[in-house]
């Protein structure tokens, strides 16, 4: 797809959306295994389907429902996609291309990208929730491929913004809620990692692993929007622990936390001041 392509595929979107509702999103949230829970407190939903918004990927995985929900919360104009591509459906990291265009394209400033991941350190076990302060590419592939001009060369010293991280930690802490921090490392799935890869992880100083979200915060720079990064740790890295690792038991263990992780947002969303 070219460059002129793509717009009209993300024009067409955003007339869809401002088709739908009067209010521009501020802030947008891309929902990961788990995390779906604050879709239930957005105030007067607006739901559109990915298959009506031309720039918006078809989803292939269990637990991602592939609709924007647009609406409020906390009386904030909020846009929440309820799924991502992963670059493992296809081998193509820019699947969330025209979807995150399409929020910059339509004014929203801050993405707030979540994910179901495996904790690498024994002090976060499961059903503990992490904000992401950097990240490792592990697989060293970028959504920017096929860029010509010098934005391509994106700065990603601040991938995950230091103040929304501090806004973060601080709403989390006044509502009760732990959350620890740390660096996220981004593997192309979809199976999961072999125990030697997560001791090489470690030593690279990573905290968590999983399979999705570095695409995305590269896209968003690009595009300019600020990222908070959140994960969920759903199991730990392999040889950590005494389990057997499966998509099942991801999800499994993403409901059991989904509450938490519902009430970390609540908090967190009115507070990030961009």
């Amino acid at each position: 797809m070219n460059d002129s392509q793509l717009l009209d595929l993300i024009g067409r979107s955003v007339e869809r959306i401002r088709s739908a509702s009067d209010d521009t999103p501020e802030l947008a949230i891309v929902l990961g295994s788990g995390w779906d829970g604050i879709a239930g407190l957005v105030m007067d939903p607006v739901d559109i389907p990915y298959a009506q918004l031309p720039a918006f990927p078809a989803l292939g995985v269990a637990g991602h429902a592939g609709t924007l929900r647009l609406g409020r919360i906390a009386n904030r104009p909020v846009a929440l996609l309820r799924g991502r591509k992963h670059a493992y459906e296809t081998g193509d990291p820019a699947g969330m291309k025209g979807a995150i265009r399409t929020l910059a394209a339509l004014g929203c400033g801050t993405l707030v990208l979540t994910n179901a991941a495996g904790s690498l350190d024994p002090a976060m076990p499961p059903g503990s929730l992490m904000l992401i302060s950097d990240h490792l590419n592990i697989v060293q592939r970028t959504p920017l491929h096929g860029e010509t001009d010098n934005q391509r060369f994106v700065d990603m010293v601040n991938a995950y913004d230091a103040a929304l991280r501090d806004q973060a930690a601080a709403a989390a802490s006044a509502a009760g809620i732990t959350v620890h921090e740390g660096v996220y490392a981004w593997v192309l799935g979809p199976q999961f990692e072999t125990p030697a890869e997560i001791r090489m992880l470690r030593l690279l100083g990573a905290q968590a692993v999983g399979m999705s979200t570095v695409p995305e915060t590269i896209l968003a720079r690009h595009a300019g929007l600020k990222v908070l990064g959140l994960s969920m740790l759903t199991n730990m890295g392999a040889g950590m622990a005494d389990e057997n690792l499966s998509h099942a038991h991801t999800l499994n263990t993403a409901s059991a936390t989904a509450d938490q992780a519902a009430k970390l947002l609540a908090a967190v969303v009115p507070a990030l001041k961009a």
